[in-house]
């Protein structure tokens, strides 16, 4: 069952969270939509053996790269891209660890994925197909462990992919010992609630509010430097400056929409680049660019708050009554038969070990994924086999490599029979608020965030 989520995403829950139904699954835009997989080219390090091509996928074909060191241990591990994009080129992106695994004795594997897009049904799909056929590609012998470690989207395809619903819908089935999401879209349905919020509030805030919807990606566009314009002083320098009226409100928003106060949330509310990238998605018609057939997004009973007390001011009051409505549509994201959703669910039922690490100020995927994911795990039961750490920075994925290798060596010596390894509170408000939150795994001190106190 899916967890219990806040008032402002049951409107969307209380709809897609049906699993049957006797509307007609619809077709999309993406079922047209056709790809070109790039064979990779890369070369094989030092004392490894390297083999890539292209194999079929459930949307078409896919590129692959698989690397095997010469001291093989006999493990494997499944790598999960982010989002590539619209465009028609699959390639495969090799893994930050990618040295480090082989140095280890691991090897690795990595699907472009049949399709571009925000499609992570491909991406679990055909990195589990990947899996399955690494000993018929590489001529070796069925692995004795299969993990995965995803990022960014490829979070959501590893989280999916440790998922019961997963096992059992999908038409290409693994067994993973264990997962490693990393600045990952951990609630499904808030991500894109999170977007069709933040957009609509800023084009609110600026004036120029949508009086229908969906109100199309060609009007809104034409409408946003009229939006940036009312909310922010300065947006050509890295950081953006918001002005001290409306783009204020828009930032105590965005802080009440990500997860409340914690350490960096205004360094990454302020860096353009992840900026532009939210209010790029505005206009949307809540299809995630075609890749459900109906409408998920929702907001008939999110109240939009940029003041912390027990109730609505009078100018909240007014904001509110004044924005669009939205009800989703009757189950947007239907179970399919034999295979997973168009956009897997990420329930909290595990039966392996996972940890995760999510930056405090990430703006694109925001770090309130984390808690979210925390409250689907216990309500499942499986609290003790979720892990998760707080690096503090300001940017999307921005980890260092002493913070990967560190949660990876953690979780592998966990999978292996050591004792459970620590992690963060991701969901009291006080401890989430307190300056030095995320000090106990940051391993580098980035511009603009203060530096932790000396041990």
């Amino acid at each position: 069952m899916k967890r219990s989520m806040t008032a402002s995403l049951l409107a969307v829950l209380t709809l897609s969270a049906c699993t049957r139904t006797t509307l007609p699954t619809q077709s999309r835009p993406h079922d047209t939509r056709t790809f070109k997989a790039v064979t990779p080219t890369f070369t094989a390090l030092t004392g490894a053996s390297i083999y890539q091509g292209v194999m079929p996928g459930i949307h078409g074909d896919a590129a692959y790269a698989i690397e095997v060191p010469a001291t093989w241990n006999g493990q494997l591990i499944m790598y999960a891209h982010g989002y590539a994009g619209d465009g028609p080129d699959l390639k495969v992106q090799a893994p930050a660890l990618r040295a480090y695994w082989l140095s280890l004795g691991y090897a690795w594997a990595a699907s472009s994925y049949s399709a571009n897009y925000y499609d992570v049904q491909a991406g679990v799909e055909d990195t589990n197909a990947l899996a399955n056929a690494f000993p018929t590609l590489t001529g070796r012998a069925k692995p004795t462990k299969t993990l995965i470690m995803g990022v960014s989207m490829g979070g959501h395809v590893a989280g999916a992919a440790v998922e019961k619903e997963t096992a059992q819908t999908a038409k290409n089935r693994t067994t993973y010992a264990a997962a490693m999401p990393v600045c990952g879209v951990m609630d499904e349905e808030y991500e894109f609630q999170w977007l069709g919020d933040y957009t609509l509030a800023a084009a609110q805030l600026a004036g120029v509010g949508p009086k229908t919807f969906p109100q199309g990606s060609d009007t809104y566009r034409a409408l946003l430097p009229d939006i940036l314009g009312a909310l922010f002083t300065s947006t050509t320098d890295p950081l953006w400056q918001e002005n001290a009226t409306q783009g204020a409100k828009l930032r105590e928003i965005a802080r009440h929409l990500t997860g409340g106060p914690r350490p960096a949330f205004e360094l990454g509310f302020r860096a353009g680049y992840w900026q532009k990238a939210v209010l790029g998605t505005g206009g949307a018609d809540g299809t995630i660019t075609g890749i459900l057939p109906r409408n998920i997004y929702g907001n008939a009973t999110t109240t939009y708050r940029w003041t912390t007390g027990a109730t609505p001011t009078a100018a909240e009051t007014a904001f509110n009554a004044g924005l669009v409505r939205v009800t989703p549509a009757q189950d947007p994201n239907p179970a399919l038969t034999g295979k997973v959703r168009y956009l897997p669910r990420v329930n909290g039922e595990i039966s392996v070990p996972v940890l995760t690490l999510h930056t405090t100020g990430d703006f694109y995927v925001p770090f309130k994924h984390q808690g979210l994911y925390r409250a689907a795990v216990t309500a499942a039961g499986n609290g003790d086999r979720l892990v998760q750490r707080a690096i503090r920075a300001a940017g999307h994925c921005e980890f260092t490599g002493p913070e990967l290798v560190e949660g990876f060596g953690d979780l592998v010596k966990w999978e292996a029979g050591g004792a459970k390894p620590a992690g963060d509170d991701v969901t009291t408000p006080a401890v989430l608020a307190d300056p030095n939150y995320g000090c106990t795994f940051t391993r580098g001190t980035r511009p603009g965030v203060d530096a932790c106190p000396a041990n």
